[in-house]
């Protein structure tokens, strides 16, 4: 099987297996990752002066069901110039009934994507390295997403840097890595996310204390951050 096939199946197997409510955006541990991520993205848009959205050309690498694309339009991007991907033509035909008419999504592989050079002003990629297990794929769909960001532009990472003993399927990527994969950027990387079981156990109880948790950083699993070309950040001159 292709790296791309076994991606798929399992996605597949999790949307069989997984309890239904255990992403649901309603629980306590959901609404907490929600919350953070949401903080952690919009400081720093701001802080990169990517912020107001509008005009702004977006697309979302592993756009699943679309919900960060429908996060960018609840920002201020424009429907029509936001674009997504996904292996699973199920979770685009489900991403299409949020966000047609207007965004380009396309069911395919992200690492031979279907626009053109310089197309687009940010980049994303949510949990998508972490699923891919094969060197080559990871570094294939680097390629890409450098390829199609434009001059000036950023990709926006939000991805684990540990990996889950619980699931083999899924393999973090550490700062190292995510430096080697994009060469010339420079990575602003922040912690985030509280480890999952952590958060499914205290959020319910004490939505306070797993806020405390989160903020002291050392429990968390993700980074969020923004990978920015060496170049667009020098002083002209």
């Amino acid at each position: 099987m292709s790296e791309a096939g076994r991606i798929a199946a399992e996605y597949e197997r999790r949307a069989r297996e997984v309890p239904a409510d255990r992403y649901s955006p309603a629980s306590p541990a959901q609404l907490l990752h929600r919350q953070s991520r949401e903080r952690a993205v919009l400081a720093l848009l701001r802080s990169a002066g990517l912020l107001p959205l509008a005009g702004r050309r977006i697309l979302d690498v592993g756009c699943g069901y679309g919900q960060w694309l429908a996060d960018f339009e609840t920002w201020g991007a424009d429907r029509g110039a936001i674009a997504g991907i996904d292996l699973l033509a199920d979770r685009v035909e489900a991403a299409r009934a949020r966000l047609e008419p207007g965004a380009d999504l396309r069911t395919g592989d992200a690492g031979s994507l279907p626009w053109a050079t310089g197309s687009f002003d940010l980049v994303v990629q949510s949990t998508v390295f972490s699923s891919i297990l094969d060197g080559r794929m990871r570094a294939a769909v680097a390629r890409e997403m450098a390829r199609v960001l434009a001059p000036g532009g950023a990709v926006l990472w939000c991805d684990f840097f540990v990996d889950n003993p619980r699931n083999h399927a899924v393999r973090g990527v550490p700062r190292g890595e995510i430096e080697a994969l994009f060469p010339g950027f420079v990575c602003e990387l922040r912690r985030t996310t509280l480890a999952a079981p952590l958060a499914r156990a205290v959020a319910p109880r004490s939505p306070l204390a797993a806020t405390l948790l989160e903020a002291l950083r050392v429990l968390n699993t993700h980074y969020v951050g923004l990978l920015r070309r060496r170049s667009a950040l020098q002083p002209a001159g």
